[in-house]
């Protein structure tokens, strides 16, 4: 069963990658090559916005291929497709840099949120927002809650892969999207 879940360029199939993978792990420089170039401006797009500059997210992209040639032949194809490994990856070397330059504050972990709140705040926020406004809004958010809205809104990953990009549970990624949400709608009536 094929993962759609892999969201690769136009051409690139999941089993494209598997095979790719596969050919890494037994050194083949042609099939490593290849997965930097498929995956390669995803994982610095994902680097630049959560670094928010682009010399940082450039040696952070380097760094990630680099982990990524030496713990290839780790890798396992478990739940989560290749390409939430490679952000994951992605995800450790940008809190590796905010821990260094003492930016990152990480939230609490907070219970999930009760009832039907949570979905009319999100249906709300959603409604409201379009993509490209949502990037300008996301900025005042804290850097958590961006890194959730990004590889959910930007990247289309979904909370499993979110969870897992991020090392949190499932439940904690919904609870930092509703409580993004909320102050996406906030802000928004905000600025009405």
């Amino acid at each position: 069963m094929t993962s759609s879940a892999e969201r690769l360029p136009e051409g690139e199939s999941t089993e494209h990658v598997r095979e790719l993978v596969a050919r890494g792990q037994q050194g083949d420089r042609d099939a490593l090559e290849e997965l930097y170039l498929i995956h390669f401006d995803r994982i610095y797009s994902y680097l630049h916005v959560s670094v928010g500059n682009r010399h940082d997210a450039e040696d952070l992209t380097t760094q990630t291929f680099l982990k990524m040639l030496e713990s290839i032949g780790k890798f396992r194809w478990r739940s989560a497709p290749f390409s939430a490994w490679l952000f994951r990856i992605a995800h450790n070397l940008a809190m590796d840099h905010f821990r260094a330059n003492r930016r990152w504050q990480p939230e609490e972990e907070v219970p999930e949120p009760q009832g039907s709140e949570e979905r009319s705040a999100e249906d709300e926020a959603l409604q409201s927002i379009g993509r490209q406004s949502m990037l300008e809004l996301i900025d005042r958010l804290s850097p958590e809650q961006q890194q959730v809205l990004t590889l959910k809104f930007v990247f289309n990953f979904p909370n499993a892969e979110v969870a897992t990009i991020l090392g949190k549970t499932e439940g904690a990624i919904k609870s930092l999207q509703h409580r993004a949400l909320v102050s996406l709608q906030k802000q928004i009536s905000a600025d009405k």
